[in-house]
């Protein structure tokens, strides 16, 4: 991470060297996908085992709130850059710095005590019964199964985000731009500004998530979008101005169902020695593609049906959402955990 912010820092511009900067950039930007995302997935596993409930759901949750602090710092440099001719270089230099100094921390964090405390176990039971330590890889333990259903139920949660993100950014986005004459540079001022309210919301949900199940909350935000989901293109009908469009930016933001709050629930409920591998895999496919299906599928769906193409999006998420909520709540109740 840290390297790919300092090549993207110092490379010589397209007029320089060509076609190689956009290679060079997209590779980079491949890599600090890829990085961010373990990183992400990793801090929150580690938390979701080392701190006892309900702490738990808002340690995780922090995660969270700080990686939309990163987005919307990204949207306050895009504006920053677009509107004030701010050097974008300057944030890749910071961005270096703040991978590195990630990088030393991360060297003095140990495995978490669930995890040893599995490894011990076999260990232990592998010495008693005089077994090599190799015949690990075939351990019960080890090759626990992981529920078919409780995969689908967590991938189909992870695909809410994506498409949530492709409406209020970029589709609102480009309706600002066709239907209201924004410059690229307001139409990332007005997203800042969505960003901000986007950001203290989850600052509010992460400290509702000690008062409440973050289940029973997530079930809320569904019951309620889902109620104002079907006239979302009856209100995109009838915004006469930009400010209502941000007002529709706003609410989506802030209420459209997510698996936000609730990913120590979801992780918790695969084997411990599978946990990583899971969740980072289905966080990373539900999000390849959701964007690649969000960001046609809207385009076509709306040229063919207007505003109402969206539902044939929508919906279909929602219910798949409301699936995987319901069977992940199953579990919590069976294990005693829902309040």
């Amino acid at each position: 991470m840290s390297l790919s912010c300092l090549i993207m820092a110092v490379l010589p511009p397209y007029s320089e060297i060509g076609i190689k900067a956009v290679w060079l950039v997209t590779a980079c930007r491949v890599i600090q996908g890829m990085a961010s995302m373990g990183e992400a997935v990793g801090a929150e596993l580690y938390l979701s085992e080392t701190i006892q409930l309900p702490t738990r759901y808002m340690a995780v949750s922090i995660i969270v709130v700080f990686g939309t602090l990163e987005g919307t710092a990204a949207l306050g440099l895009g504006a920053l850059v677009t509107s004030y001719g701010f050097n974008w270089r300057l944030a890749f230099f910071f961005g270096a710095v703040v991978a590195f100094i990630g990088s030393i921390a991360r060297t003095n964090l140990r495995e978490t005590t669930e995890f040893v405390d599995a490894k011990r176990r076999i260990k232990k039971t592998f010495d008693k019964a005089k077994i090599d330590i190799k015949a690990l890889n075939s351990s019960p333990v080890l090759q626990q199964k992981v529920s078919k259903k409780t995969t689908i139920a967590y991938f189909l949660i992870e695909c809410t985000g994506p498409l949530w993100f492709c409406i209020t950014y970029i589709y609102c986005g480009n309706i600002l731009k066709n239907n209201f004459n924004f410059t690229s540079s307001q139409v990332m001022q007005q997203n800042f500004w969505v960003g901000i309210l986007e950001l203290i919301s989850t600052i509010v949900f992460t400290y509702l998530v000690l008062k409440i199940h973050p289940l029973r909350l997530l079930k809320i935000r569904l019951f309620i979008f889902s109620l104002f989901a079907l006239i979302i293109p009856i209100i995109l009908s009838n915004i006469t101005t930009p400010f209502q469009l941000f007002l529709l930016q706003v609410f989506i933001g802030i209420c459209a169902p997510t698996g936000f709050t609730a990913f120590a629930i979801f992780c918790m409920n695969f084997p411990v020695f599978k946990r990583f591998l899971y969740t980072g895999v289905i966080f990373a496919t539900s999000r390849a593609i959701m964007y690649a299906l969000a960001s046609f599928g809207i385009v076509f769906l709306t040229d063919y049906f207007s505003y109402w193409g969206l539902l044939i999006i929508i919906l279909p998420v929602l219910i798949g959402y409301g699936f995987g909520i319901n069977h992940f709540k199953k579990l919590e109740v069976n294990a005693g955990n829902y309040y």
